[in-house]
């Protein structure tokens, strides 16, 4: 176990009394109530190292869940400041990739493909339209569109799984209904939960449902996939179905904490019932007035049903406030109190009014404007003000909405004003103008006609025709009915073209033509990033990465949509990737976005109150608040669960105006210093807007503004405010190996890859090197559980791996062909050559693993070191386990050349290996092993001293800090090694 004496002062420093007691909390079940601002992420990173310092539990006895892993990370991060060096073995997770890493180590005890993949929304929707004949819909399948209800069918069955409702336990109660109706006997309706009338046809809908419900699921089963759902459902059935694994998994967690407990659904919380039992040794810190995603099957009634299931637990009430100004609290406890009775404070008869511990009293007031542009208009006024008079930066400010599309305005009254701002979007990739252009220009490639996305392409900076020959062109076009693309080809008489615009023409069909031929053939990623370079996209975001970091964002994203594509598609040429594209959209997807609020420099946040769950920001303005907006209207659902399945326990009165009142509550619970409530009399229609209820609520509504004329919207000149010199970009949350010696390297290279993220091209050694690897650790994967012993003594043979047989040679070609990279290399021969070198490479490896009868104790093991205030992860190709119980470490190399002698540059690597497994393992390092796969009967073999160990920790943290002053001072091109070499990288800067 790691060696906690230095931490030891740390773990109560700084609690308030309430905090404290908490995290000294021992054994049995225990409520935090924790409001707004109060350190719950504190407590629960407190609690954990206060469990490992007491001896009440080793590192790896601890579980904490948490819902997103942004969460998790967090907590990760807390942990790291509290320990010297790293820690190993803290099971800091989110639910669902909780119950992920339980099913794929015991997928096969309860029948599941061991290998199964996660099915998102849009691919279950696609899957379901692919095979709807095989369901048997008669009510759900209107004749105008028979896939009109596959969201809603979906969307059920996700309500049924989060309620812990199996398609057995559905199908089991369609045929009690069915029997129930040749009984008249009352009674055995009542048993059954049935109801008293059973009309014909809805017993005929919801066997329809039920079978639907079962379908699905033999559906992807049959297919090799899994649902996020299932996930936590499939989990419990291991659970109740294996007693052994959930006792040896009981027996390993001794304590569990769950962050953000009013969050959990049903079935998440079963699941955390039968793991803490029979100890109960859990820790739940949650808040009922924070309970907002009951549209993801979170259940408010978890938290208050927590104490009728642990009647002897104790409660413990964080109120001090270390966020927001007293005045902001105060309005938003006087505002929640209109939920009552149905909140926690009233039924455990606690108090939860928060204090606060700022010094500042806090501003709150009300925007009121004509029309959305005008209060759009107050909105960035109101910014420009504060950041001039008051010491902000434009990071202080959030702009919250109750729903995406309501940020449109500021969005482009932000944009107007040239003021950096980052939009918060959990969807709505495809409708990127960037990504619209993109998409534009692909799809002239598998269709010239096009003329749409002709007219788009002719607007981009590379090919940009004068205004007025394009105006000719298309007039053209229309006249004789032909495409733009044909009228520039051609170019009839009667087609007036300046002399700059026929240049611009024959750029244009040229480059056009060139990667239609690329398309026919060419990866989607490779072909992708062709594109970019030669159109000076990735010139142009490099150059400007401070000022695009949004674009920057929306490429990696996308860019990773095409890689994920080719991961899974046997196609992986443009065509598929295009029709994926298309495919989705009809599924209704706009594709999916996820943005990093803290991620890029300097910028104004636009996001939804949901997304700024767990945010905070010195200013918030909560806009749009007027009637049908904020509050929404209540929408229910398409396809109801019947309530004798359902288990959700509803709260009395209006559910969805409470759910809504502990929206603004949150909302409001995020600002500091300044909160800012905004509306306006006209959205566009016939009739004004009303103001929100919740203005008069919280008693802040002013009198109506006094309008000029209906749809009259007044302009004002914007005092635009001088950005930042420098917006800096954050310094990584983490450094690695490979992102150090790239900066030591080119710096250049290293802000491209690892600041803003660029795709960038690849080249033949990786994309060899990356096929090699995967094809070791697949086929050492499947070494290490056909063996499933302790390895012996690196090099001696040991007696119980006598009689184990290794898998064939063939099944490591297997592994080998299944994952070759065909990428960047420079023609078919040349990617032929370094195949069939690596089929020799590999025979070298398996040569040296059988005759050595050596097994993997880990494989591709991940590590996290702490080097002053810096993290530094990586991951080790393979580690042996002595009989000893010390480790050898091995590190493949797919090198040309074979070395007699390492590199300095090789040595500090594997040298920071034997660092990570000391310190993060707590093992014992017996050797570290350089294997060049291309000659391994000579590998290079030695052990780090502890004054070289003691000397690489202080290089890597040399070299974190060069990078770190980089970062700041925005000087990667200008560092003197840099010039030193010819590099592709400074092009970008020219």
């Amino acid at each position: 176990m790691k060696d906690i004496v230095s931490v030891k002062s740390k773990v109560l420093e700084g609690l308030n009394a309430a905090q404290e007691q908490a995290v000294t909390f021992g054994a049995g079940p225990l409520l935090i109530i924790a409001g707004a601002g109060t350190g719950k992420t504190t407590v629960l990173t407190r609690r954990i190292m206060y469990l490992i310092e007491q001896g009440l539990a080793t590192p790896d006895e601890i579980l904490a869940l948490t819902f997103t892993e942004k969460a998790a990370g967090e907590m990760n991060d807390r942990l790291d400041l509290l320990m010297d060096l790293g820690y190993k073995h803290v099971n800091i997770s989110t639910f669902h990739a909780f119950a992920k890493q339980i099913l794929e180590d015991y997928a096969l005890d309860i029948g599941l493909p061991g290998d199964f993949k996660i099915l998102n929304d849009t691919q279950a929707w696609i899957l379901v339209s692919k095979h709807l004949s095989e369901f048997n819909l008669n009510y759900y399948k209107p004749l105008g569109n028979p896939t009109k209800f596959i969201h809603a069918l979906l969307k059920h069955f996700e309500r049924a799984k989060r309620e812990g409702v199996t398609p057995e336990n559905y199908l089991k109660y369609a045929q009690e209904l069915r029997l129930a109706t040749d009984s008249p006997i009352k009674l055995k309706r009542k048993k059954a939960k049935l109801p008293d009338a059973l009309d014909p046809e809805e017993i005929k809908r919801i066997e329809e449902i039920a079978e639907a419900f079962h379908r699905y699921q033999k559906l992807i089963l049959d297919l090799g996939f899994l649902d996020y759902n299932d996930l936590i459902s499939y989990t419990i059935r291991l659970f109740r179905q294996r007693p052994k694994i959930l006792d040896k998994l009981r027996a390993q967690y001794k304590y569990i904490l769950v962050d953000e407990f009013q969050d959990t659904d049903l079935a998440q919380y079963e699941l955390v019932k039968l793991l803490a039992a029979p100890k109960n040794n859990i820790t739940v810190v949650g808040d009922d007035d924070q309970s907002i995603y009951k549209f993801r099957g979170a259940s408010v009634s978890n938290i208050m049903k927590f104490e009728e299931d642990y009647p002897k637990l104790s409660k413990i009430t964080l109120t001090d406030n270390y966020r927001s100004a007293q005045k902001i609290l105060d309005l938003s406890y006087d505002f929640i109190q209109l939920n009552n009775p149905e909140r926690l404070e009233t039924k455990l008869k606690i108090s939860k009014r928060l204090a606060s511990h700022k010094e500042s009293v806090g501003e709150i007031a009300v925007l009121h404007a004509e029309n959305a542009y005008a209060e759009a208009v107050l909105v960035c006024d109101k910014i420009e003000e504060l950041v001039a008079e008051q010491n902000l930066t434009y990071n202080d400010f959030a702009i919250l909405a109750r729903a995406n599309d309501h940020a449109d305005t500021f969005l482009a009254e932000l944009s107007k004003r040239g003021m950096p701002y980052i939009f918060v979007a959990n969807r709505g990739l495809y409708k990127k103008p960037f990504i619209v252009d993109l998409i534009s220009y692909l799809k002239l490639l598998d269709n010239y006609h096009e003329s749409q996305q002709v007219f788009r392409v002719l607007n981009f900076q590379k090919f940009r025709l004068p205004t007025e020959d394009l105006v000719n062109a298309t007039h053209l076009a229309k006249k004789k009915g032909l495409s733009i693309y044909e009228i520039l080809k051609d170019q009839p008489e009667g087609l007036r073209l300046s002399n700059e615009g026929k240049q611009q023409v024959q750029n244009f069909l040229t480059i056009l033509g060139r990667h239609t031929k690329l398309a026919a053939d060419a990866h989607t990623t490779a072909l992708l990033l062709t594109i970019l370079a030669d159109l000076g996209i990735t010139r142009d975001l490099a150059e400007n990465g401070h000022e695009r970091s949004e674009d920057i964002g929306l490429l990696r994203k996308f860019y990773g949509k095409a890689q994920e594509f080719e991961s899974e598609s046997d196609d992986k040429t443009l065509k598929g990737f295009l029709n994926l594209i298309e495919t989705e959209q009809q599924a209704g997807s706009s594709g999916e976005l996820s943005a990093d609020p803290n991620a890029g420099p300097e910028a104004v946040k636009v996001l939804t109150i949901h997304a700024a769950k767990g945010l905070e920001f010195a200013c918030v303005f909560v806009v749009n608040m007027v009637d049908a907006r904020f509050p929404s209207r209540d929408r229910r659902e398409q396809i109801e669960l019947p309530q004798a399945l359902a288990n959700e326990i509803f709260s009395e009165g209006d559910v969805h105006l409470m759910e809504e009142r502990r929206l603004f509550y949150v909302a409001a619970t995020r600002a500091k210093d300044y909160l800012f409530l905004t509306w306006a009399d006209d959205y566009g229609g016939s009739r004004a807007k009303q103001p929100s209820r919740f203005l008069l609520e919280t008693h802040m509504a002013a009198p109506r503004a006094k309008t000029e004329s209906a749809g009259q919207v007044k302009f004002t000149k914007p005092q635009m405010l001088p950005l930042p010199s420098i917006q800096k970009y954050p310094i990584p949350e983490s450094f690695s190996w490979s992102s150090i010696s790239t900066f030591l390297k080119c710096p250049l290279e290293y802000k491209y890859k690892y600041l803003y993220q660029l795709p960038l091209p690849g080249n033949a050694y990786a994309s060899f090197g990356s096929s090699i690897h995967k094809a070791i650790q697949l086929f050492s994967q499947n070494v290490k559980q056909r063996a499933n012993l302790r390895q012996g003594d690196l090099f001696a043979k040991p007696s119980a791996a006598d009689a184990f047989e290794y898998p064939p040679l063939s099944a490591l070609h297997k592994f080998y062909e299944q994952n070759w990279i065909s990428d960047w290399y420079p023609n078919a021969s040349e990617q032929e050559n370094f195949k069939k070198r690596g089929y020799r490479l590999l025979e070298n490896y398996y040569n040296r693993l059988t005759s050595q009868k050596l097994v993997p104790w880990e494989i591709e093991k991940f590590f996290r070191l702490k080097l002053g205030a810096y993290k530094y992860n990586g991951v080790i190709d393979c580690i042996f386990e002595n009989a000893n119980g010390s480790i050898a470490i091995v590190d493949y190399k797919t090198t040309l050349h074979p070395r007699t002698k390492l590199e300095r540059v090789d040595k500090k690597q594997l040298l920071s290996y034997q660092l990570a497994a000391q310190e993060f393992f707590g093992r014992k390092v017996s050797s570290l092993c350089y294997w060049d796969l291309e000659d391994l009967a000579n590998p290079i073999e030695f052990t780090g001293k502890p004054e070289e160990i003691t000397e690489v920790r202080e290089e890597l943290l040399a070299d974190i800090e060069q990078i770190v002053e980089a970062v700041n001072s925005d000087s990667f091109g200008d560092l003197d090694r840099h010039k030193s070499h010819d590099c592709q990288f400074r092009n970008f800067e020219n």
